[in-house]
């Protein structure tokens, strides 16, 4: 095998819609399940996953899939994991952020109560944080560590992570080259699918924010 064809191939995955995820707030590290919606999703997106993975050639399917503890992600993983015959591999590293203060808020009530706070951390989330929360900063320097095991002990394989919107967008921007302030620029929508492939040169982003047809909640 020549040396561009050794490359590792990596899924990395939002959860799915979680319940009440109409009042828009911010979960962060608060364990909330999926919706009935947010299993609809994940079920699209693994279906789409397999067929992606299994046309490959030679066809190998997933060498693992890891996840977030949080139960969203767990759920969704779970899902995952099931159509190649996996079990996840739970990493704490790839929780989602600490909200701080502002966990379980709505934006309506994030806004009002903090709405200097709130909009200086719209603006640049690098240098701004929600008090008692992770920086976005800190959020990265648990989670590249992390992404980077998992890379180097699935080398040449295909591996998928399940994981959270700001989570994702840390390890989009990191292999991106693209300045954390600019965070915001990427979209991660519920059961999203981004792909990111690994070889001896530099990563390359194949794919970015697919995302499942939503089907109406009935909740």
């Amino acid at each position: 095998m020549s040396k561009q064809e050794i490359h590792t191939t990596l899924y990395v995955i939002r959860h799915g819609e979680t319940v009440n995820a109409e009042e828009k707030r911010y979960k962060g590290t608060i364990d909330v399940p999926l919706s009935a919606n947010g299993i609809a999703q994940m079920e699209m997106t693994a279906g789409h996953l397999e067929k992606m993975v299994m046309e490959k050639k030679p066809a190998t399917g997933l060498t693992a899939v890891y996840t977030s503890d949080l139960s969203r992600a767990r759920q969704s993983a779970d899902i995952l994991a099931g159509r190649f015959k996996l079990k996840p591999v739970v990493d704490e590293s790839l929780r989602e952020r600490h909200f701080g203060i502002w966990e379980g808020m709505s934006f309506d009530e994030i806004t009002g109560k903090y709405p200097h706070e709130f909009q200086a951390w719209k603006k640049n989330p690098l240098l701004s944080r929600p008090l008692d929360g992770e920086s976005t900063d800190q959020v990265q320097r648990r989670v590249i560590p992390a992404v980077e095991k998992i890379i180097q002990k699935n080398w040449n394989t295909h591996v998928a992570i399940v994981a959270h919107g700001g989570v994702n967008r840390v390890i989009l921007c990191h292999y991106l080259g693209i300045p954390l302030e600019h965070i915001f620029r990427i979209e991660q929508g519920n059961g999203a699918l981004s792909i990111i492939v690994f070889s001896d040169d530099y990563p390359l982003v194949s794919l970015l924010n697919w995302t499942p047809t939503l089907v109406k909640s009935k909740e």
